[in-house]
């Protein structure tokens, strides 16, 4: 493993202690939230032509398309309560995401928590310290953490992403950008009627734990 953010290993102890319900060496209070976000870029509305051959049958999608515009997809996703909360936006940017921000942080329980930590990767949108000190003036009780580098698999939101392109986007079909919104907005409504935490496993001990099996193994191949 050769990681290409200096900081990956220090990165990825504190998410995942988050994720075990601890900051900083400390458990977590109870009103603290966790909040995994991000976008899905340039989804496309594609009319296609479908079929039914009948009863009992499954339908046929036609690989040949019409294209209707894009849009992109934010979304918050609750760690601890399971709970997405998304918006669609024209493009992405420090605007939307801001938009995004201001969606969740306006609710309960997010509104008076004690700390709000939001994990997010390192797109334009919301990358370095400028971000975290922006976001950190507009919430005071906003954390911004960073994965590190090239780490998407940190992310929570990312399963959720991959539960959306599964259930809802494949095959891509959809008559206009208002139809795609709307698929998209209740599709997570419906999944935050019943919510499903992650059941995340891999601790920081396993982490730990890993890279001890990595460097092993150079040492034994440069032996």
């Amino acid at each position: 493993m050769h990681p290409r953010d200096p900081k990956f290993v220090e990165k990825a102890r504190v998410i995942l202690d988050l994720y075990a319900g601890f900051w900083e060496g400390r458990r977590l209070g109870r009103r603290d939230q966790i909040v995994s976000a991000d976008e899905k870029t340039s989804i496309q509305a594609r009319r296609r032509q479908l079929t039914a051959p009948g009863p009992g049958q499954p339908g046929r999608v036609e690989s040949d398309y019409q294209r209707r515009g894009a849009l992109q997809y934010l979304c918050a996703w609750d760690v601890r309560r399971g709970l997405p909360w998304g918006r669609c936006e024209p493009k992405t940017g420090i605007a939307a995401f801001t938009r995004l921000v201001d969606q969740v942080m306006a609710m309960e329980p997010y509104r008076s928590a004690p700390r709000v930590f939001w994990i997010v990767d390192n797109g334009s949108s919301h990358q370095g310290a400028e971000s975290a000190r922006r976001l950190r003036e507009r919430y005071p009780n906003l954390i911004l953490v960073h994965t590190p580098i090239h780490a998407s698999w940190l992310n929570q939101i990312e399963v959720f992403f991959s539960i959306v392109q599964r259930k809802l986007l494949t095959p891509a079909v959809a008559d206009n950008l208002e139809d795609l919104e709307a698929r998209l907005l209740a599709f997570g409504a419906e999944y935050g009627r019943q919510p499903r935490p992650i059941r995340w496993k891999f601790t920081r001990q396993d982490f730990d734990r890993r890279l001890r099996d990595l460097e092993q193994s150079s040492r034994e191949l440069a032996a």
